[in-house]
């Protein structure tokens, strides 16, 4: 499944993303410098899909869906919790007895995670909003994407309207910190 198209989609491939960056760090042998590259790529992953639910979707839920306040309260806590075990994984090495574990709770929150929006979430939005609504935010969630942190900033605000301003910043000032270090956050 590729990007594009509606929010559904373009949240569903980012989630088959992520799911494909675990697999690829759990094939590389325990200690392998190449988990670090690949823990540096699901972070900004992971970080840039949670800023763009953060910025459009739940916002949307909430308007939209019924029990849509505790349905995103719910998503929101759970990427805090994300976002602290990622920013626990920023500076450990791959051969750091930390990372493995680190990575191994990262990949039971995601899974969970994902499950909830796919098989709760998701039906809901499709049912409440328009095919149209739906690909506006598709749209709206890839530009966010594109000036979302690569790097976790859990103090930072999960909601609108602060998110919104302070995001892009962030973002910024972590893609010039990614250059400077040589820190690979793409494929």
């Amino acid at each position: 499944m590729g990007h594009g198209g509606n929010v559904i989609a373009e949240l569903t491939a980012d989630h088959r993303e992520v799911e494909e960056l675990f697999q690829q760090i759990e094939a590389q042998p325990v200690d392998h410098p190449q988990r670090r590259d690949l823990a540096d790529r699901l972070t900004a992953e992971l970080v840039q899909h949670s800023v763009a639910e953060e910025m459009h979707l739940y916002p949307t839920v909430r308007k939209h869906v019924r029990s849509g306040a505790e349905l995103a309260d719910k998503e929101l806590a759970e990427h805090t919790k994300i976002e602290r075990m990622l920013k626990d994984l920023e500076d450990l090495n791959a051969d750091d007895p930390r990372f493995n574990d680190i990575v191994a709770k990262l990949k039971l929150e995601f899974a969970a995670h994902l499950r909830e929006e796919e098989n709760d979430l998701f039906p809901k939005l499709a049912a409440t909003c328009s095919p149209e609504k739906l690909d506006e935010l598709g749209q709206l969630v890839r530009r966010a994407k594109e000036t979302a942190p690569t790097r976790p900033h859990p103090a930072l605000p999960h909601t609108p309207p602060a998110n919104k301003l302070i995001a892009p910043g962030a973002g910024l000032v972590d893609r010039v910190r990614d250059l400077l270090s040589g820190r690979k956050t793409t494929g």
